[in-house]
Parts: structure tokens; sequence; C-alpha cells
């Protein structure tokens, strides 16, 4: 062996140089005290007083796995992102996780999962995050940290609250399509494996030749869509507060790669202009009836992370990560998204959290004007730090009309989304509750409802709750207003047909996939 291939025979210190001895400290004498010159120890100490970096404010609970994602259709029509031509194969990365939850938090709380995806792609890294619901509580993005702070613990007994909960939704009822979903079966999924994927936002596609389309992303699970039950999540919650994280990673372990098909809507860029819903609104769906899915290719993960910290903990996802052919839309929530998500990654990680390996791109010859800052390792030597340069540099100069642009009109304003034929904040949750559910699927979201209710709800909050889901639907609302009323019976409905072991498969597929 030559030296710098020699294994030290005793550990070392973060300079590589043999560690004296991990197990006693040097003090003056046996029982002297422990003296400053035992840097070894004191390097210890200082790198564990700072081994945690700060927690993601929102999805903090999760974990993921290493994957690939094959192309199996010729979308090409619709878009000229590299990853999505026919055949293309693309290492990949995907973290799931809960919104609400803090780190040690149980991971089958009822709560949205998230779904976020990091394409190493050859044009560079195009991350997609998403949920597992097609839409989300809110449309702007003005109101995110309002809606995170009334989903978290109250300032002054550090407890989580229903009521301060429901207090926020019922003062935006544009959240209930979003709460429909979340107190329905899906809002706690049995696994991540056994849970579909969306981009929920609305984005947009760009082909070869210049065309736009809008698009919606579905991820639909191999596995089948199973659901637990309120009672078994409880339970589940008590024995195993990493349950979802262990199955995940036990399945990939075991040889049991799970996989999901990816499928787009494709909405042609002028029909967005006057379809009946507003197309970039994330409350809302496109019912399949007006924009059919379209198959893409298929994702697969096989790989577990090596090390859970540098390679989950540390990995980060945002919207801002697009590649030629791929770009946002005029969704309120995803326009604030692009600045937010990179902008928390700068803060938890710093500046320079792109040029760690989970998140480093894997284009050759990428010339990048960033530099310098905070545990910087990349570097380019002496070449110009600006542009343009006599030099010989590359920069980019790119004029006139963006590929990715939209038309706009008018002066700057505050205000809602334009109304368009059908837009109103209680029709799609209602259609989703008559339509797409069966009558055991109605009993157990009653049930969850009246709970979730009785479980802090302020007498002054309750009738504005209750009118909330009457205005998604009155039958079902004076469902959740009797039961509320008489105090929810301990053993709730009778269990549907599909419903075992506190399981619950589904039958149907949602009215938004």
């Amino acid at each position: 062996m030559t030296q710098n291939q020699a294994r030290p025979t005793g550990s070392t210190t973060g300079t590589g140089s043999p560690a004296a001895s991990d197990r006693n400290s040097l003090t003056l004498g046996d029982t002297g005290p422990i003296l400053l010159t035992d840097h070894h120890n004191l390097e210890q100490m200082a790198h564990f007083n700072r081994e945690r970096v700060p927690e993601r404010n929102v999805h903090a609970k999760g974990s993921g796995a290493f994957g690939t994602f094959e192309t199996t259709e010729d979308v090409s029509a619709y878009t000229k992102a590299a990853l999505f031509q026919p055949g293309a194969k693309t290492d990949m990365l995907a973290r799931f996780s809960t919104v609400a939850g803090e780190q040690g938090s149980p991971d089958t709380w009822r709560d949205p999962r998230g779904f976020a995806l990091k394409f190493y792609t050859t044009e560079g890294n195009y991350d997609l995050v998403g949920n597992n619901t097609p839409v989300f509580f809110i449309r702007d993005t003005i109101k995110f940290p309002h809606f995170i702070r009334s989903q978290k613990r109250r300032g002054g007994s550090g407890l989580r609250d229903n009521d301060m909960q429901w207090d926020f939704w019922v003062n935006n009822p544009e959240s209930a399509h979003q709460v429909t979903y979340l107190m329905g079966d899906r809002g706690i999924p049995a696994s991540w494996r056994e849970m579909n994927g969306y981009g929920s936002h609305t984005f947009m596609w760009i082909n070869a030749a210049g065309e736009k389309f809008w698009v919606k992303y579905h991820f639909h699970s191999a596995q089948g869509v199973r659901n637990l039950t309120q009672e078994a999540a409880n339970e589940i919650a008590g024995e195993d507060s990493d349950f979802h994280r262990r199955d995940l990673y036990d399945a990939i372990e075991n040889g049991d790669f799970p996989s999901w098909t990816l499928s787009v809507q494709v909405m042609p860029y002028e029909e967005a202009k006057t379809y009946r819903y507003n197309p970039f609104d994330l409350t809302k769906i496109w019912p399949h009836s007006d924009y059919p899915l379209i198959k893409v290719g298929t994702m697969t993960l096989d790989k577990n992370p090596d090390n859970f910290f540098a390679q989950i903990e540390q990995a980060s996802f945002a919207p801002s990560s697009l590649v030629p052919g791929i770009a946002a839309s005029p969704d309120k929530m995803l326009q604030g998204r692009v600045f937010a998500y990179a902008d928390t990654q700068r803060y938890r990680i710093g500046p320079n959290y792109q040029q760690l390996p989970v998140n480093r791109h894997r284009v050759e010859g990428a010339y990048t004007y960033q530099f310098d800052g905070p545990m910087a390792y990349d570097h380019t030597g002496d070449r110009s730090k600006y542009a343009p340069n006599s030099h010989g540099d590359p920069y980019s100069d790119e004029t006139g009309v963006a590929e990715d642009s939209w038309e706009v009109d008018g002066e700057m304003v505050r205000s809602a989304y334009s109304l368009r034929a059908e837009d109103d904040d209680f029709g799609q949750a209602g259609t989703l509750v008559r339509e797409v559910w069966d009558d055991a699927a109605r009993g157990r979201f009653v049930t969850n409802v009246a709970g979730h209710i009785l479980g802090g709800v302020k007498p002054e909050t309750l009738p504005r709750v209750l009118e909330y889901w009457k205005n998604v639907d009155a039958d079902t609302g004076k469902q959740i207003e009797e039961l509320v009323n008489a105090g929810l019976p301990e053993d709730g409905p009778a269990p549907g047909p599909t419903e075992r072991r506190g399981v619950i498969e589904e039958t149907t597929r949602s009215h938004a996939g």
C-alpha cells in the first residue's frame, strides 16, 4: 500500500491525523481538570454542538431513496426536455414527508404528504416539488406562512391546536377542496409506496418548435393506493413513529422496488385563457373528461441512501430548478415557491448547498457565475468573475421575448384570480364527496371530521366550521353536525367493505387521478 492508501489503525481527527483517544480525556492526573490542550476532545465536542442543521420549517419529517426515471412514451410533441424524450433514462432522488410535523413527529399523523423529486438530467437538475394530493389549501403564496403557522404550535402552550387550524380554514374557504382530501381516506396513506404523487401546480412545457403547453403531473403508484383508518394510524403512531420511513427502507432493502407511472394532462396554451376554471388556481383540478391523462414513463426507486444525513437531510429541492423545455406558470403559489424553496436551503444548509454531492448536477463543463461563500468547494481558478469579459470566458446573453413567457396586460394590482364560469371554493370538493366516494368512504370522512372538531374546536369557531362543510355538501355537513352535537361515538361508523385490519384499499380513483 502507498502512504495515501494506508488505513489508520485507529480513528483520526478532522484533519486526518491520528487521534490519541476516543475514550479518555486528557486531564491533570486521573481526577484533575480536562486540559485545553486536548484538541481532539475539544474538536469532538465543538462539532457535536453544531451537528444538526436547522430542520425544514415545512416537510421536516421524511425520508427517501434513489432510483431511475425511464421515459417509455413519445411526448416530444409537447416538450423538448431531454429527460422526457423517448427511451431516456435519468437518475433521480425521491423524498417523501409529512407537511406540518417536526423531525420526531409520527409518520402517521393526518397530513398531506410531500412528494419531492430530483432528476439529475443531462441539461441540469430538474426538481418537481409536489404532494400526494392534486390540490392545496391556498392559491396565493403570501398566505403560505400564515397557513403553516396555523398548522404548527401555539405560541403560549407550545401545543398543536385544532381550533387554530379550523379558524384558518374557515377564514380561507378556498381550502375546502384540500381539507376534504385531508379528512378523507387519503389523509393517511398506508405507506409512501402506496400513495400517488402530483406536481399539483400547473407547469409550462415547450417543444422543439417553441410551441407552449400547460401541464399537470400525475404519478400513479404501481403498488395500488392503500390508506389507514384514523384508529389504525393512532395505534401505529404509539408503536412506531418511523413507520413509513421504515417501510420504504425495508422494501427497497428486500428488493421490492416501488414504482410509479407518470402521466400528464396537457392543455393547449390558448385554452387557458377561457377554460371554465382558472387553470393556474392550485385549489382546482382539471377534470380528466376535459384533459385525459397521457402516459410518459416510469419512476422506480431501487437504492436506499448510504447516509441519511448526507443524502436525505441535506437533499435540497426547489421548483426553481428547471431545465429547457419546462417552465413555471402564472400559478401564484408556484411563483412564490420559485423563490422561497431555494432560499430556505440557503438558510438551512448554506449558500453553496448545490455543491453537495446529493444536490450536485451531472452536467460536464457547466459554467456558473456563483462564487465563494461559506463552505465553497468548487472553484474556477483565476478565470473571470464577471460578465461580459474580454478573456473568452463564456456568458449568456439572451435577448427578446423569453421562450418560457406568457402575455400579461394591465396595471399592477393586489387581487384574487379573476373568476371563471365555474370557479367557486366548494364546488370541486362537493363533487369529490358526492360523485367519487362511496357510502363507506363518506362515513369514514364524517367520522374523521367530527372527531377532529371535537378534538379542540372552540364554541365560537364551531358554527363557521359546520357551515363550511354544509357549503361543500349539505347532507354531509348535516351528518357532521349531528355527530358533533351527539358527541362522537367511540366506535364510529361500521367499517366499509374494503376495510380490514385498519387498512382501506381504494376501489375507485379520485376525480384528479
